[in-house]
């Protein structure tokens, strides 16, 4: 890749974003960061002097990879072992700052776009997240914009009515964060029930690869006698250690020293109300370092 060339400058200029998008739209860093390579791919054959507006025509290449890997992946998600969720991401501070960003990248709310047929997905998060003009979404997805403008009515709907009701800031979600995890260092169960939501939810993501509960935990007498057994097994070996991702705050869980999942949390009114374990070893690779995320 010559650096000094114009074609590669605008597209290292956009990588970020480019990425950013694939991921908002997948779900799967690994398959982004496919679409990012394929995005250059054919870039690295348009000629610019035909281009009007670089920006909107990468993010249009981008888009129509990604749709295509995401009806695939659909398909790929049907023979999952137990719940599928997200691959997560480190993020710099800077995501977090953007509160529109942060909570698309949410795990709550990359589940509700889950919901959401490839299309819906697709002018939902070009037009709610990346603020793009119905007549370039129209162009990204290959429809044209009275389409899209219904499109998006229709997706804008479907997510309000399963989007999370009730929120809290970054401060309770750390305060009820903090105070789980005194609760499990501590040992103190009543501690422990006492933050979480009666009908607190939790999923974890094994992938078949690693053991994970097969099914959704509801319920917060049933968390906490989960969690009294995980500390009578491996409270003397375990460690929580916070840090942030997608956008919100967050634990890296070893066992014995060593990486065994990253825990996530959505409190409402200062409760958890559902938690999210990836242990998916799969999924953990980009847990090494910050991943760059951009919504320009």
């Amino acid at each position: 890749m010559d650096m000094t060339d114009p074609a590669t400058e605008t597209f290292v200029a956009h990588r970020a974003l480019l990425f950013t998008v694939a991921y908002e739209l997948l779900g799967s860093a690994a398959d982004a960061e496919d679409v990012v390579q394929e995005t250059w791919l054919k870039w690295s054959g348009v000629d610019l002097s035909a281009v009007r507006d670089q920006h909107a025509y990468l993010v249009t290449i981008a888009t129509r990879q990604a749709l295509g890997r995401l009806r695939a992946l659909g398909r790929r998600k049907e023979t999952y072992v137990g719940p599928w969720l997200p691959e997560p991401l480190l993020t710099t501070p800077d995501v977090a700052e953007d509160v529109e960003l942060a909570d698309s990248l949410s795990t709550a709310m990359l589940l509700v776009m889950e919901t959401l047929t490839p299309t819906e997905r697709a002018v939902f998060v070009l037009r709610e997240v990346f603020a793009f003009d119905y007549a370039e979404v129209a162009e990204a997805v290959g429809k044209n914009p009275a389409a899209v403008r219904q499109i998006a009515h229709r997706a804008r709907e479907h997510v309000a009515a399963r989007r999370p009701r009730g929120t809290s800031s970054r401060e309770q979600t750390r305060g009820a964060m903090a105070a789980f995890q005194r609760a499990i260092e501590t040992g103190d169960m009543q501690a422990l029930f006492d933050v979480l939501a009666p009908d607190v939810v939790l999923l974890a993501d094994g992938g078949g690869v690693v053991q994970a509960m097969p099914r959704p935990l509801v319920g917060a007498a049933k968390m906490v006698r989960f969690y009294a057994a995980v500390l009578r097994s491996f409270g003397p070996v375990m460690s929580m250690e916070p840090t942030e991702s997608n956008g919100w705050p967050a634990f890296l869980c070893y066992l014995e020293g060593e990486l065994d999942g990253i825990l996530t949390m959505h409190a409402e009114n200062g409760l958890i109300t559902e938690l999210y374990y990836v242990r998916n070893p799969e999924k953990l690779s980009r847990l090494a370092e910050e991943t760059p995320l951009r919504k320009r």
